[in-house]
């Protein structure tokens, strides 16, 4: 009898690690898609921004030999398959894990290592800098129903209002960075599989928001100095320039088409599968709120903060799509937005990258694009947004 009820407890445990109900890619790295896994733990899950927080430690690692794990400023070997010193990036034979583990981006620039501790002093920044961020008055939320992860996919519409009660769009439109991405929302086609094609004065909007997010406001100018200082880029322009590769620059997601990039799919968000992918911005979200587009059905984690900039987790329909958990940081101004996932895209790519706002921990999740590359081998940004904090 012992043993059968011995026997029992181990199945028991095991099934309770190891079930759908589980968030840890343990055991389960290259499993089939399961609509019922709260998260997921195959080479798909990025794309869908449903990857299990421990996927890419557990199931994403190199290969033995393609990896820097102890090999950062190493000399030249030409035995190795990948290397892991400051020239990999001019001769694009970096191993993939280099610029996460050895602090270079990996372009021949040199770049030093930067800490934990530096992101986090570096975020504080950006937080107290952020002076185009919407006031209690100019903003009011209504958040309403709350609900366990355990139930996030049920498609329930338990917040009989809207998220966005008011915002103040005389006085937060009219400022520069506002009006310029607001202008770049609708230049995307939201489908994948539908080739992206701009015109000469969409193209030149992207420019006008990297200009007004970045060049115009102190936000943007403390981002670029931390960035040159720490050896990542040795000019403005080619700071510019490399945002608007990684951020703009298109790639295929469906069908070979080139109907994709990083900022279409974080900050505008696209239908992928019959579902909602990407789709991390609280402007976009309150845009298609007001036209009728958006249904606001609940929230499963609320940030800490009391004032703006917050963190909010949310279950919304989106003219007849579901996303199960959108997390987007609320209240803050789009050169925030811009500049901390950059931050964390530069300084973590495809990590877990570690902030402090106010002095509260915020945990940011990037994802690289690994199926093309720009410039000198360089990644495009697959995905990033605000992890549970």
């Amino acid at each position: 009898m012992k043993i059968i009820l011995l026997v029992i407890f181990l199945v028991t445990l095991f099934f309770q690690g190891y079930s759908t109900g589980s968030t840890s890619c343990q055991g389960r790295c290259d499993e089939k898609y399961n609509s019922q896994n709260k998260c997921h733990c195959n080479s798909k899950c990025s794309q869908y921004d449903n990857c299990c927080s421990d996927f890419e430690a557990l199931c994403n690692a190199p290969a033995p030999g393609l990896s820097c794990q102890g090999r950062c400023g190493e000399k030249y070997n030409s035995q190795n398959k990948c290397h892991c010193n400051t020239k990999c990036g001019d001769h694009n034979n970096c191993c993939s894990d280099y610029t996460s583990l050895c602090g270079s981006s990996g372009g021949g620039d040199g770049g030093s290592d930067i800490t934990d501790a530096e992101i986090k002093s570096m975020s504080e920044a950006l937080y107290a800098l952020d002076s185009n961020k919407p006031s209690a008055s100019e903003l009011i939320i209504d958040s309403q129903a709350r609900v366990p992860n355990s139930e996030t996919s049920s498609q329930n519409d338990l917040s009989p209002r809207p998220l966005f009660k008011f915002l103040d769009e005389a006085s937060l439109f009219s400022k520069p960075s506002y009006a310029a991405f607001v202008a770049l929302l609708d230049n995307y086609e939201r489908n994948t599989g539908t080739t992206e094609d701009f015109t000469p004065q969409q193209l030149a909007e992207q420019d006008t928001f990297l200009k007004e997010a970045m060049s115009n406001t102190e936000l943007g100018r403390e981002l670029y100095a931390f960035l040159f200082t720490k050896g990542r880029y040795s000019s403005e322009e080619e700071f510019l320039h490399d945002l608007k590769m990684m951020w703009f620059g298109l790639y295929s997601r469906y069908a070979g088409k080139m109907d994709s990039s990083g900022f279409e799919h974080i900050f505008a968000g696209e239908i992928k599968g019959g579902k909602i992918s990407g789709f991390h911005n609280w402007l976009q979200f309150y845009r298609l709120e007001k036209q009728g587009l958006i249904d606001y059905y609940s929230h499963s984690f609320d940030g800490p903060w009391t004032s703006y900039p917050d963190v909010l987790g949310m279950q919304f329909m989106w003219d007849g799509y579901f996303k199960q958990v959108g997390s987007s940081i609320i209240g803050c101004s789009p050169e925030f937005d811009l500049a901390v996932y950059s931050l964390c895209y530069i300084t973590r790519p495809g990590k877990q990258c570690k902030l402090s706002l106010g002095g509260k921990p915020l945990v940011i999740q990037t994802y690289t694009w690994d199926k093309s590359s720009y410039g000198n081998g360089k990644k495009y940004i697959g995905s990033a947004f605000p992890a549970t904090p």
